[in-house]
């Protein structure tokens, strides 16, 4: 895993963006584990998620198909989120179509709130809700934040961190990587390396 930093600089929006950004660091310099977090090795658990479009999705379903990529993202109001989302559309969604690989964007936002970040930017792939943050809670990857309960509108406050997890076809964790900014953003290249070097060349075998 990695600490990215990524700053933007110049304007009174850029000026929130720091100060955001300052903030989570502090939250996660404060809270955040790293043995907690999870790791290559680490296993996906079986939970459901909501997608904004086809309703509960099972992750262990997905699994029965191909590897997954979970990509955390906050609420579908932030600037950074949409720009990561459309990046990977670019980027990262081809690559995972290519191989056979699920890539579900995961956010603890409603998933109504959360609809019009995929229906606007006519994203391809799953964009799906964890409203109770309870895959962002086993994965170790949330941190408490006051502010955003009305946008996520689950009277709730927990906002995960920026984070990329990989997962094959076993369930087993091959890649994940976490920031502790906003707007820092996982490479596609690492990702679809993972995938491609790594769990598409591995056996698929019997989850326990």
């Amino acid at each position: 895993m990695t600490r990215s930093v990524h700053l933007s600089a110049g304007g009174p929006d850029a000026a929130r963006r720091r100060a955001e950004e300052a903030a989570v660091r502090r939250q996660f310099e404060k809270d955040a584990v790293w043995s907690r977090m999870i790791a290559p090795g680490g296993r996906v658990p079986h939970l459901p998620l909501i997608e904004v479009d086809l309703g509960p999705i099972h992750l262990r379903r997905l699994l029965d198909t191909g590897p997954l990529v979970l990509v955390f993202i906050r609420y579908a109001g932030s600037a950074a989120c949409k720009e990561t989302l459309v990046a990977y559309e670019r980027t990262l969604a081809p690559a995972c179509t290519d191989l056979g690989a699920h890539l579900v964007a995961v956010s603890p936002q409603r998933a109504e709130l959360l609809a019009p970040v995929k229906h606007r930017n006519d994203l391809s792939y799953l964009v799906a809700a964890d409203p109770r943050h309870t895959l962002i809670d086993a994965f170790g990857l949330g941190y408490q934040a006051p502010e955003a309960t009305e946008l996520l509108g689950t009277r709730r406050s927990v906002l995960p961190y920026p984070s990329v997890v990989v997962a094959d076809r076993t369930g087993t964790v091959r890649y994940a990587d976490v920031h502790p900014f906003t707007a820092a953003r996982t490479p596609a290249a690492p990702i679809i390396a993972t995938l491609r070097q790594q769990i598409s060349s591995i056996p698929v075998a019997p989850r326990g």
